[in-house]
């Protein structure tokens, strides 16, 4: 790939698939110098065919995984030895865990948030001072809906977005002096393999757990409501939206759904608004 000094460099986690995926493309369409990372180079190939081999962009695939620290440092080193530095960086890795909290063990959630939050951080961490000795760039940390709102067999997944949702407004405080900006996008259902993908805690898939009716209802709720969701190319419009922005906003929402959800936590009473969701999930 050859490199263009002029290009703005950016990278994205957890590129293998869903918004990690249309984002790495739709920014290296739009002229981005994008590296494209992902845990397995293998799962990343797809990125080669769609992008290296059919379209001929200006995209290359990093293994990286974040939580794993040698690897994010591995990788953040080898795109810097490339480029010199690091003008985007889209925090989008992340999975869902499905269950309620008495289902939930201790270590599935810690590997949640080892990923969700830590991974985040790590990543962030490292990315940083290269950004403040530019004195520019733009952290996008890819939240949720679920970053502004709680529902039932979600405690796990809503509580590391609300982490990210606080994490990241703190951030833009201490980062804004030195021209960096945070941008936090929330997308509402979008029809990824996100859903798939989601792991079940172990003791919530036991027909005997106290939960396991409400569980099978939020599911089969889930999957309509997924199915009736967004396209992947909703969210990565809106990436390329905020980081082409010369003042980007902190928050960009990502969806109807969700744009409708979050204008009813404005206008409605806790009550009202707890009711509605609870009716949702039934």
């Amino acid at each position: 790939m050859m490199i263009n000094p002029n290009q703005k460099v950016a990278v994205i986690t957890g590129s293998s698939s869903g918004i990690g995926l249309e984002t790495s493309l739709t920014l290296a369409r739009n002229g981005f110098l994008t590296y494209a990372t992902a845990r397995s180079l293998k799962k990343g190939a797809i990125i080669n065919t769609l992008a290296t081999d059919k379209e001929k962009l200006p995209i290359k695939v990093v293994q990286l995984d974040v939580t794993d620290n040698q690897s994010v440092n591995n990788a953040i080193q080898t795109i810097v030895s490339e480029t010199g530095r690091i003008d985007i960086l889209v925090n989008n890795a992340g999975y869902g865990l499905g269950g309620a909290l008495e289902d939930l063990s201790i270590e599935e959630i810690k590997n949640l948030y080892e990923t969700n939050v830590f991974g985040l951080i790590r990543v962030t961490q490292i990315v940083l001072p290269i950004m403040r000795k530019q004195q520019s760039g733009i952290i996008v940390n890819v939240s949720s809906g679920a970053g502004l709102f709680g529902y039932p067999g979600g405690s796990a997944y809503v509580s590391t977005k609300f982490a990210v949702e606080g994490l990241s407004e703190s951030m833009s405080y201490e980062l804004e002096p030195f021209g960096i900006k945070v941008v936090l996008i929330e997308p509402g259902f979008i029809r990824t393999n996100f859903a798939n993908a989601m792991v079940i805690a172990k003791k919530a898939q036991d027909p005997s757990s106290p939960y396991s009716q409400m569980m099978q209802r939020i599911a089969a709720n889930s999957s309509k409501m997924a199915m009736n969701g967004s396209s992947v190319d909703v969210v990565a419009k809106v990436i390329l939206e905020a980081v082409t922005s010369k003042n980007p906003n902190l928050r960009y929402l990502a969806g109807k759904d969700v744009e409708t959800w979050a204008a009813n936590k404005k206008t409605m009473s806790d009550t009202e608004f707890y009711n509605m969701i609870k009716n949702v999930a039934q």
